[in-house]
C-alpha cells in the first residue's frame, strides 16, 4: 500500500478496508457485548481509542480521512460560524454556494494521496449521500459505491477486492447510531442493529482471502439523555448575554459573539459569558473559551481559516445533561434520545478491531 507513516504498525497488505461504525462507543459495545459476541471477543483493552472533539461526526470523519484535527481540517463541530457571510452553517448538510466541500474542508484526504500513488480509493456507502457536500468534502478522490443494505455494503467491498490488486476501501455503517438518536442506544432497535453488524461483520471477516487487512472503528460514542434532563439556556439571561449565534449541538454548545466587536472587548465579554456559564451550570458543564480551547489543544492545531468556526465559548456537557434553545419554534431535536459531542469518556472513546491481515 502507500509509504506512509504506519502509527499503528500494521504489516503490509495488499487491500485495506476501514469500517466507520457511526456511533459505535467502546462502552456501549462492552455494556451489549453479548449481542456482539464477534467484535467484543476481538476487543482488547488496547483496541481502545480515544476520537476527536467535538465528539460529532462530521468533525471525526474529516479527521479520519485526512489524519489531522478538527482544527487543521476545519469541521470543527456539527454546525459553526460562517464568518465570511454572518450564519451558521450545519456541516452535515448545510452545504451550497457558498460553503464548497473542495475549499471549505482543509486538508487533502487519503484517497487523494492514493490517487497519488496510483491506489485505487472507494467509499462505500447509501445512495442518498452519494453527491451529498459532506462525501465531496471528506471522500474526494474515492470512487463512490452505492449499497442501501448493510449486507449490500459488505458484498460491494468484497467485490471490489475480487476485482482489484490492491485498494483502499471506506465503509460507512449509519444504522446504529440513527437507532441511538431515534430510540437510545439501550433500545430493542438498537440492539437488533449491533446483533446485525456484528453478524455480518464476523461473515465478512470470515471470507477474507489473504494480505486483506480490516479496520473497525466509529466517529463517537453515544449517551441517552431523558427529556427531563432538557435545559433550556435562554430561560437564564446571562447565559446568552451578548451571543449573536448558537452553534454546535445539545451536548456541545459553541456561542458566537458580534464580530464587529474589537478584539480586546471580544476576548473579555468572551471570559465573561464563560464565567456566567460556570456559575449558572456549576459541574454540569465544561466550559472554555476560544482561547483557552486552542491553547489546550482540543482541537488539534488551528489553520487560521478554521478559528473563527470555534466558538468564542464552548459549553461541553459533563452530566447526563443536553442543552437546547426554547425560542426554536421547531423543537428541533427536542425528540433525541441518543446524543453525543461532548468530552465524556461513553462519547470520546471508540473501538479499533483489527481483522484479516491486521489482526494481531
Amino acid at each position: 500500500m502507500l509509504a506512509e507513516p504506519n502509527a499503528l504498525s500494521l504489516p503490509q497488505s495488499s487491500h485495506a478496508v476501514v469500517l466507520l461504525v457511526d456511533g459505535l462507543g467502546a462502552a456501549a459495545l462492552r455494556s451489549r457485548s453479548g449481542h456482539a459476541r464477534f467484535l467484543a471477543s476481538r476487543l482488547a483493552k488496547s483496541d481502545v481509542i480515544e476520537g476527536v472533539f467535538p465528539a460529532t461526526t462530521a468533525a471525526a470523519i474529516a479527521t479520519l480521512t485526512t489524519g489531522s484535527a478538527p482544527g487543521e481540517h476545519g469541521l470543527v463541530g456539527y454546525s459553526v460560524l460562517d464568518a465570511d457571510n454572518d450564519r451558521l452553517v450545519n456541516q452535515l448538510k448545510g452545504w451550497d454556494a457558498q460553503m464548497r466541500p473542495e475549499s471549505w474542508q482543509l486538508r487533502r484526504t487519503v484517497f487523494e494521496q492514493a490517487q497519488d500513488a496510483a491506489v485505487p480509493a472507494f467509499a462505500i456507502g447509501t445512495a442518498r449521500y452519494a453527491d451529498s457536500g459532506l462525501t465531496h468534502a471528506v471522500l474526494r478522490g474515492a470512487q463512490y459505491v452505492s449499497a442501501d443494505t448493510l449486507e449490500e455494503r459488505f458484498a460491494a467491498a468484497q467485490r471490489v477486492i475480487d476485482s482489484t490488486e490492491r485498494a483502499i476501501i471506506y465503509l460507512y455503517v449509519a444504522e446504529l447510531d440513527m437507532a441511538a438518536h431515534a430510540r437510545g442506544w439501550e433500545s430493542d432497535k438498537w440492539l437488533g442493529e449491533l446483533e446485525k453488524l456484528d453478524a455480518a461483520v464476523a461473515a465478512f471477516a470470515g471470507g477474507l482471502r489473504k494480505g486483506v487487512g480490516v479496520l473497525l472503528t466509529a466517529d463517537h460514542g453515544i449517551v441517552d439523555v431523558p427529556v427531563e434532563k432538557h435545559v433550556l439556556y435562554d430561560t437564564v439571561p446571562e447565559l446568552i448575554a451578548g451571543v449573536r449565534h448558537v452553534g454546535g449541538e445539545p451536548r456541545c454548545l459553541q456561542l458566537y459573539l458580534d464580530p464587529e466587536l474589537e478584539p480586546a472587548v471580544r476576548a473579555s465579554a468572551a471570559d465573561e459569558l464563560a464565567e456566567s456559564w460556570r456559575s449558572v451550570e456549576g459541574d454540569r458543564v465544561w466550559v472554555s473559551t476560544r482561547a483557552e480551547v486552542i491553547a489546550d489543544g482540543l482541537f488539534g492545531d488551528v489553520d487560521p481559516r478554521a478559528e473563527s468556526r470555534i466558538g468564542d465559548v464552548i459549553v461541553a456537557a459533563r452530566k447526563l445533561v443536553a442543552y437546547y434553545d426554547s425560542r426554536d419554534i421547531t423543537r428541533s431535536g427536542r425528540t433525541m434520545i441518543g446524543q453525543h459531542g461532548s468530552l465524556s469518556d461513553e462519547e470520546m472513546r471508540i473501538p479499533l478491531v483489527r481483522l484479516g491481515a491486521f489482526a494481531r
